[in-house]
């Protein structure tokens, strides 16, 4: 918005508002957004936590769970709405609103947090532990994913929503079977040549398991004080840079990337959200304020998915969000095991102690804040290890 209006009085008045140009510098405009956001968050955060103390909205804590959680019962809940408060002001106020990208991540962010918001109403409303219903929260994730999905498909190939267009009815006239360009092809990291050609029906389904499967994978994450919302941050800071590179031709020709026109805008978002997660993490910190809840896990994730798609590094995530990934594979191994030798053999087994993972490391000792704090040093690490993937091809 401010981009449009500084736009607006430059046209006016060259000479005597000559210093706004430095609002058309992405890079400027990033920063501001990050201050923005984490402003946002610091201002407004006493104001949600204490309307969501007097509105009663508690943490319920599964009585199988750790003990020492039990302590925790009555904290408030669906924090995420500060982190997503900061995110959508700030974005607002800093991005080019021509940019398709930002608002296609913009929606699925907001998307998954009213899924987040009807998961968490139920926990705290009608006090169900387990809230909405994994089917049906996997319904609506996958609906809002597949949509995003299937558009990516075709802006991630094109410049402009005209040539989207074009180019979707040109794939159903030729009997859904015309070829993407290279630029949406899996992308190996660092490897200088080695790309996979999905085709559309491949990158959709690809796209709709990265976005989906992000986003529970950070809500699985969610379950100690600070753990999800820092991995979220350095995540996201690092895909800002891989946003940024491939949204510009000259460093993605350098640097041996796809060049994606109009994916540099999502630098803009990318510093809005980790401004807006620093302020949650103020009070989300040992001993939390607040709890993120759904609304916001769900979101964030989201988020990280569909910028990786953009991007075309849905491989580098999984990478730089090696911990999320962990934690899902956790609860994926334990649920199915548990299953599997109770159908064998009459019992239940377990591979961990507890799922998720950070659980199981509680259960064998670790304090809460050893585990936390351990985690952000594996994403830090995984995170560089990532960004090295820009030079080491």
């Amino acid at each position: 918005m401010l981009l449009s209006l500084t736009q607006w009085l430059l046209a006016l008045y060259p000479e005597d508002l000559g210093f706004l140009r430095v609002f058309q510098y992405l890079t400027f405009r990033a920063v501001l957004a990050a201050m923005t956001a984490l402003l946002i968050g610091l201002a407004f955060g006493p104001w949600v936590i204490r309307k969501l103390t007097e509105m009663k909205i508690g943490q319920p804590i599964r009585e199988y769970g750790v003990q020492a959680h039990l302590g925790k019962r009555g904290t408030p809940t669906m924090g995420g709405v500060l982190v997503l408060i900061g995110i959508g002001v700030s974005t607002l106020l800093w991005f080019d609103w021509s940019n398709r990208f930002v608002w296609v991540v913009m929606l699925v962010t907001f998307g998954f947090g009213a899924i987040g918001w009807a998961d968490d109403y139920r926990k705290v409303v009608h006090k169900d532990p387990e809230g909405m219903r994994s089917r049906e929260k996997f319904f609506w994730q996958s609906l809002i994913g597949l949509v995003a999905a299937l558009y990516l498909a075709f802006s991630v190939a094109e410049t402009s929503n005209l040539r989207v267009l074009e180019l979707f009815l040109n794939w159903v006239r030729s009997g859904f079977s015309a070829e993407l360009p290279p630029r949406a092809d899996l992308m190996v990291p660092f490897f200088k040549s080695i790309s996979y050609p999905l085709g559309v029906f491949g990158f959709i389904a690809l796209s709709w398991f990265v976005i989906v499967g992000a986003s529970n994978a950070v809500n699985f994450t969610d379950g100690l004080d600070g753990l999800a919302i820092m991995p979220v941050v350095l995540v996201g800071s690092a895909l800002g840079v891989f946003a940024y590179v491939v949204g510009r031709a000259d460093f993605s020709r350098y640097l041996l990337f796809p060049h994606i026109p109009g994916a540099g805008e999502l630098l803009v978002f990318c510093a809005a959200m980790a401004g807006a997660g620093l302020a949650f993490l103020w009070f989300n910190a040992n001993p939390a304020q607040v709890f993120m809840g759904d609304v916001g896990a769900l979101a964030l994730g989201g988020a990280l998915g569909t910028i990786a798609v953009i991007t075309r590094q849905e491989i580098v995530l999984a990478i730089m969000g090696g911990i999320f990934v962990a934690e899902a594979l956790s609860v994926i191994i334990q649920v199915s095991w548990f299953k599997y030798t109770k159908r064998r053999y009459g019992t239940g087994r377990r591979v961990f102690l507890m799922a998720p993972l950070h659980h199981h490391f509680e259960k064998k000792g670790w304090g809460e804040t050893q585990v936390v704090v351990r985690f952000w040093i594996i994403t830090m690490l995984l995170c560089l290890v990532g960004l090295a993937s820009l030079k080491l091809r």
